[in-house]
């Protein structure tokens, strides 16, 4: 007989299923996994290090930069950091926007995340599909704060601006006929409202459609139904939070056990799951497009019926309008004041967690008193469920490692930092 010898084979970090630049060192018996060795830190951008040497707001941009399909989130998560160590309460209009945006954030994450996810796994159509979602939402974005992805929309004390009256609409153009035009411009003839209102109406079928060619489809169901099990016990051990940890069948959600902003006063409902394996976490994220589908559509109900200030009125936190600054001199220098040297925090330190679409995202803030932190720390979800890349791909073939990749959801923007 011949001896049997196991050969190790490198997977990433430029290969199109390693979302990112995962390297992994996979060990092999055959087609079998023995070993999977993740190799992080190709992308490493040190932003903790960046924020200690710039002024707390001009670190806000840096958030967006982290989990580069969850933009707003991540700002969320470092602006409730400041606000809880300056003891400040935003509007309760800028709660409603900041709640209604990361909700739209996390239909956008998770139509990023099943559209590779289901690619990886050899479904196109999925894909496309969620591109075409996603256009609409980046739409969102880019009425709000300008960009379509790097928004820097929430500021300490509330939010950069109010929701505009008018969305941009497509203009004529050489690629599509008028007819064409028209129907893209019908939900864009009023205010961007009414625009997030009419993708929260039709955004259900379009679910309806993607479990329609995944949920009972036997190829899909092979390839994810059993794979990368992971029990409630020994998920709560490697630390995952949110859709993984929710997929073991532990119902746990920080928008509901400790809630933020205005989410104790939404009605939704925390998807879990009972296998705890990649089919089950699927089941658990197709629900969440539901759940975050109802949540923003209270907001905007709510955001409808009560106009009111989305910023503090407190100059040494927002600055002031732009036409106090254009015609008075102490609006000016207070401008340029807050935006070169920024604020000073209170000594102390601070933690704050927010439910991202990928988990816990967390900002640990260390204070010495000055206008940037001492020490910043960030809680990045996909850290933790990383690690347990090993354990979830042991005994398994080397294309059930693909699933198990797109089942984390991982990006490298936060996990490398």
């Amino acid at each position: 007989m011949p001896e049997i010898r196991n050969y190790t084979i490198n997977f990433g970090p430029q290969h199109p299923a390693a979302h990112g630049v995962l390297r992994l060192v996979l060990e092999m018996d055959g087609e079998v996994v023995q070993r999977a060795d993740p190799h992080v830190g190709l992308l490493h951008r040190g932003t903790e290090k960046l924020a200690e040497t710039k002024p707390y707001n001009h670190s806000i941009p840096y958030m967006d930069r982290l989990d580069y399909v969850s933009m707003m989130c991540n700002e969320h998560g470092y602006v409730l950091a400041l606000e809880k160590m300056l003891g400040v309460t935003p509007p309760l209009r800028a709660q409603y926007i900041r709640v209604m945006f990361d909700e739209i954030t996390r239909i956008l994450n998770h139509l990023m995340w099943i559209g590779t996810h289901a690619l990886d796994v050899g479904a196109m159509t999925m894909f496309l599909y969620a591109f075409r979602e996603r256009e609409d939402l980046m739409d969102m974005y880019e009425a709000v704060s300008g960009a379509r992805m790097h928004a820097a929309y929430y500021r300490p004390g509330g939010v950069y601006r109010d929701l505009p009256n008018h969305m941009p609409t497509f203009e004529k153009n050489k690629f599509k006929d008028a007819k064409e035009i028209a129907r893209l411009n019908e939900a864009r003839s009023g205010s961007l409202l009414d625009f997030i209102e009419d993708f929260a109406d039709r955004f259900p079928a379009y679910v309806d459609d993607y479990e329609t060619l995944l949920t009972d489809n036997r190829i899909w169901k092979q390839r994810t139904v059993g794979i990368g099990v992971v029990s409630p016990e020994r998920a709560l051990q490697l630390g995952f939070t949110g859709p993984m940890l929710r997929g073991s069948g532990i119902e746990w959600d920080i928008r509901k056990k400790q809630p933020y902003e205005v989410y104790d006063k939404m009605d939704f409902d925390i998807p879990v799951g009972v296998e705890g394996d990649c089919y089950d976490r699927y089941l658990v994220r197709m629900e969440e497009f539901r759940q975050s589908n109802r949540i923003i559509k209270q907001c905007v109900k709510w955001l409808r019926d009560n106009p009111g200030p989305v910023m503090l009125d407190d100059h040494k936190l927002a600055p002031p309008s732009r036409e106090h600054m254009k015609g008075d001199m102490e609006s000016l220098i207070h401008h340029f004041k807050l935006f070169t040297e920024g604020y000073t925090l209170p000594e102390g330190e601070v933690y704050t967690a927010i439910e991202h679409p990928k988990g816990e995202f967390g900002i640990f803030l260390v204070s010495d008193g000055a206008n940037k932190p001492y020490r910043l720390k960030i809680r990045a979800p996909g850290f933790a469920h990383l690690a347990a890349m090993d354990e979830m791909s042991k005994g398994h073939m080397l294309a059930d490692v693909v699933a198990i990749i797109g089942t984390m959801d991982v990006v490298f923007g936060e996990i490398d930092r």
